[in-house]
Order: C-alpha cells, then structure tokens, then sequence
C-alpha cells in the first residue's frame, strides 16, 4: 500500500516541493499566521514526505549563518549593557538634531562601507536599535527606514567580494571548475553601480513604496522614561562645570529637563548654566540609565527621607505600581510613607502616555504611576506587604558597564578584523567572542539569553531546512531544467539579463547558497555550449543571489528587519520587485560594459 505513494512521491518530488514551495508563500502573503510557524510548518511537510531527512533538518543547527547570527546578536547585547551601543546612538542623534538629512546619508554611507568588508549580518544586527531611536528623534515610523537598512547592506555586500559568502561562494565554485581566480576589488565597479541604482530608486520611489504606519514593536523596559533628579555632591565630576557639558546631559536616554538652584528652577538655556553642589538636575531618563547613575559618583539620585538610604550594600531596583486605594494619590510623591519608613530611595517615577512633573519630589500621584526605588531586600518585602502598591518586583534593568565598554567595542573589533584580514571564519571567531564577553562579564549569562531573538532564528533555521527539502526533492534543479532552453536562446545580453533574472528569482524562494552551487556549473556549461566567456555570466550569478529585495525570506538581513519592523510580507514585495528590476537592469549593462 505504502510503496506506491513512495514511488509517486520519489517520481514527482520536484512538482510536490514546487506545490509546497507555493503554499509557503501563500501562508507568507496571507499573514493569517505567523511567518515562524508557516515555515516550521513547510519544514515539517518536507521532513514528512521524506525530502528532508533528519540528517539534513539537524544540519540546518549547524550551519554558520544561524550560529553567527546567534553569536552576533549576543555581542551586540554586550554594546548595548556596556553602553557603547548607547555612545553611537547619541554620536548619531547629536548630528541628526544639527543636520537631519546629512546625519541619515552619513549612516547609510557607512552601514554600506562597513557592509564591504564585514559580514552585512552583523552590520545590520548592529544598526537595528541605532536605526530604531534615529526614527523616533526624527519622528518618522521605524518601518520607513528598517527595510531600506537592510537593503542598503545587501547592496553594501556587492562592492567586494568578501562583502557577503555568496560572492566568497560563487568565486570558490568557478575556480573549482577551471576559471581564473576573482580578485577582491574585481567586481567592485559592477557593485559601485548597483549601489548607485539601488540608492537612486530608494531615493526617489522610497517615499511612496516604504509603509509609513507604526512598526507595533514593544519597546523594552529601558525604552520607558522615568522622571528623575539627581542631586550634584561637592568635589564630583558634576561640581563647577557647565550644565551642558556634563556627562548626565551627553547620554542618550537621559533628557534633561531643567535645573534647580535653590527655589529658583531655570529650564531655559540650562545648557549655559555653571553647576554647583546643592544643584538638582531634572531629567527623563530610561531605566538602565537611572540604575548606572545610582551608582555614580558625585550624585545622589531621586528622593530619601532616611539617613543611610544610600549605604545599602548592593540595593535591588524595584518597581511597583501605584494602586487605585493608595492614600497618596493627589499628593506629592514626597510625601508618601515608604520613604518615612524603609530604607529606600525613590529613583524615579513613570506615567502612561506623558512625562509628569514638575519635578520628582512635588509630582501629584496618580493610580497607575510606576515607580522605580533602590532597597534592599527587606524593603522588597515590606513593598509586596503595602496594599496600596501593586506589582512589586524585583526589577530585571541593570546599570550600564560603562568601565567594561572598551572590551567589548575590542571584541567585536577583533571578531571583525579576524574576518576580514585574516580570513578566519567567523562563526568560529564569533562564538569566541561571546566567550570573552561572559567571561570578561560585559553581560550575565541571563542577559546574554535575552539578548537573542528567537523568532528571527527559528524562522532563519526553519527556512535553510526548508530549502535543503526543495534541494533534495530536486525543485532547483526543475526550475534551472525549465529555464535553460530559454536562456540557451536568448541573445547576448539577454542572456546575462537572464542568467541574473533567473538566480536572483530562485534566491527569493530558497536559500542563496544553494542557488549559487547549482546555478553557477551551469552557467559555466552554458558559456562553454554557446562558446563565449563565462565569467560575466558567472558575475551575475554573484550579483542575483545577493539582490533579493522581493522577500523577507530571501536574504538573511531582510529577515532580521522583518521581525524588528513587524512589516507584512507584502511591504517588501511592494518596493523589492520593482527594486529588483532596477538593480538588474543597471546590474547587467556594468557587466557588460567591464567584462
């Protein structure tokens, strides 16, 4: 009984995978469910109709793109809690404020540069969160600049040819059969003038094509803003410097409000003001910054009432909720019991949809006000015990490393250079790096694991196994079989136009790497039928497995801004396939005009 559904299913597995290859998409496009379970779900078909063995689903584990992605995303967790992440952001806002078009160029300049000679993975890893807060300061919707990140780098990748492994790939599969070497700088200026196109086409179509609506990402815990203040101590790095020149004020998630001198409360050209001890800063500020300024010297942050609040050995950070019974509500925050009785120090205090004030001490209370308090754990204790606080816990933000910083800038750095000069893998390099990071204690081990992003990396897994089933069921090999009479018959440059049309739609349906190995024999053997040159063909094969525009799917970074940017499957069709056709077109002719 079984034996002929096996033959039927050995016989016609290109056509099966082909009709499962369509549903994938359609359960893409529909967006009825998420895009993680649609492609675990096309994993599992392929894996039960028997053209993904187990051997090869466990193979996707151990591919280098996930474990790099995975390994990169926790190195840009130990930028993020070591504060340099923090550093960039402001270096990049502080320029955006000046001049906003200018600082936006000089951002998509160098995510290109660096996407040359680094793996644009890793670059796009980086720039997510930078790219996040650029667009909340220049108030646009993430969506408008997410996408245009991702493919910038992709573009970025072409320039040489360790830009991305596909060129790395294709070179290694060319020379393997005959061709002469490809030089690092040798397609360089085929990549200058897609670069140009593609730059061009988001320049002047980006403004109709790009989704302009809210991305819909939960901001996290330090995205929200604590009114706070911070009280200047006589001899610190605070006392006797201008107000705008001071370290609180050159921090990105700290905005400072004004200053209070005494009664006296100047809000206006506080920049130009000289601090003295005595002084309080009042700011807005996101909780992993009021935990590193905690535990600054020269401050002493928010409000005590009792002596000896700021000796606590090592204070837990503790938010609650202010209840609807709390006998404080309508008076000042002051004047709330828990700073009477327990050792605490109130940090800071958050309201839904809007900053309170005027200032920390003399704010009226709401219900619903969160506050953030530094106790120790018998404070934790006599919180959860007040009935007018809700949810007490035990806060998970901590502090920013700031003394740890140079470690990590200086392990990504050395993963890169490793790389990129070297020539040593970076999967291998990478996870090293993780190493240092937790052994170094740039970030907890916990902090480590909530820096990954699991969504993002099953659906990468989920789809390399998927495309290793479209492989096996010879899907691949139907559409080159079905492509090849028609490429055979075209014209010179319809021909290159072809080859590069062909591998750059296969790339948005499976995996890059396995478009490269399959179509890049081929187009050597169709050099050699036709009796012409095969490396223009072999360098658009290059070019149209990295220009995947038309998918989230089809390029890793597309995968990485579709999860961050909550986009619809249909956003990246909207702008990659007439993106895709005019990279291609002025693609080809620098092909054919340089080789």
């Amino acid at each position: 009984m079984l034996d002929p559904v096996r033959q039927l299913l050995a016989d016609q597995g290109a056509w099966i995978g082909g009709l499962v290859l369509l549903g994938t998409f359609i359960g893409f496009a529909r967006e009825r469910t998420p895009p993680v379970v649609v492609a675990l779900s096309s994993a599992a078909i392929m894996l039960l109709l028997g053209y993904l063995s187990p051997t090869d689903l466990l193979a996707a584990f151990s591919n280098p793109a996930p474990i790099t992605i995975a390994a990169m995303f926790i190195l840009t967790g130990a930028l993020t809690h070591t504060g340099a992440l923090e550093g960039l952001t402001w270096w990049v806002l502080a320029r955006t404020r000046r001049r906003p078009r200018l600082a936006i160029g000089e951002m998509a300049l160098g995510t290109m540069a660096a996407s040359a000679f680094v793996n644009n993975t890793a670059v796009v890893i980086i720039m997510i969160p930078v790219v996040r807060r650029l667009a909340a300061a220049i108030r646009q919707p993430a969506t408008r600049l997410l996408i245009p990140l991702s493919y910038i780098s992709i573009l970025g990748g072409t320039l040489t040819l360790v830009g991305t492994s596909t060129n790395l790939l294709v070179a290694g599969v060319a020379e393997r059969l005959g061709q002469r070497p490809f030089t690092i700088f040798e397609i360089s200026g085929v990549g200058l003038v897609a670069v140009l196109a593609g730059m061009a086409f988001l320049l002047l179509a980006g403004r109709f094509l790009l989704p302009g609506r809210a991305d819909n990402v939960q901001l996290g815990s330090d995205d929200r803003l604590f009114l706070s203040e911070a009280s200047v101590l006589r001899g610190g790095d605070h006392d006797g410097i201008l107000a705008g020149a001071a370290p609180l004020a050159r921090r990105s998630n700290v905005r400072v409000l004004g200053i209070m001198h005494g009664p006296q409360t100047i809000r206006d050209g506080w920049e130009q003001y000289r601090l003295t001890a005595g002084d309080r800063l009042l700011m807005a500020a996101s909780p992993a910054e009021i935990a590193s300024l905690a535990k600054a010297r020269g401050l002493a942050l928010g409000l005590s009432a009792r002596a000896g609040a700021d000796a606590t050995p090592d204070p837990q950070l503790i938010e609650a909720l202010i209840a609807p019974n709390h006998p404080i509500i309508g008076r000042a925050l002051s004047d709330i019991p828990l700073l009477s009785r327990l050792k605490v120090r109130i940090l800071g205090l958050s309201r839904t949809r809007h900053l309170a004030g005027p200032d920390l001490a003399n704010v009226r209370v709401r219900a619903g006000d969160r506050l953030l308090v530094a106790g120790d754990i018998e404070a934790v204790r006599a919180m959860r015990d007040n009935v007018g606080l809700a949810e007490v816990a035990v806060s998970a933000t901590r502090g920013f490393r700031r003394e740890k910083a140079p470690i990590a800038i200086a392990t990504l750095a050395g993963v890169i250079a490793g790389a990129t000069v070297l020539g040593l893998p970076i999967a291998a390099l990478a996870i090293a790096g993780v190493a240092v990071v937790l052994a170094t204690r740039c970030l907890e081990a916990d902090e480590a694991w909530g820096a990954l992003d699991g969504n993002t990396l099953v659906l990468i897994l989920a789809m390399l196994a998927f495309g290793s089933g479209l492989e096996s069921a010879g899907t691949l090999a139907l559409l080159v079989d079905l492509a090849r009479p028609w490429l055979a018959a075209a014209p010179p440059f319809l021909l290159l136009f072809g080859v590069y049309a062909f591998t750059s739609a296969a790339t948005e349906l499976v995996s890059n790497t396995a478009v490269a190995v399959i179509v890049t024999p081929l187009v050597i053997t169709l050099g050699a039928a036709l009796g012409i040159d095969p490396r223009p063909l072999i360098v658009a094969v290059m070019f149209g497995a990295s220009a995947s525009f038309a998918t989230p799917v089809g390029y890793q970074t597309n995968t990485l801004v579709y999860s961050a940017g909550n986009y619809r499957f249909a956003d990246f069709l909207k702008v990659g396939a007439p993106m895709n056709l005019v990279v291609g077109l002025a693609t080809c002719i620098a092909i054919d005009r340089l080789f």
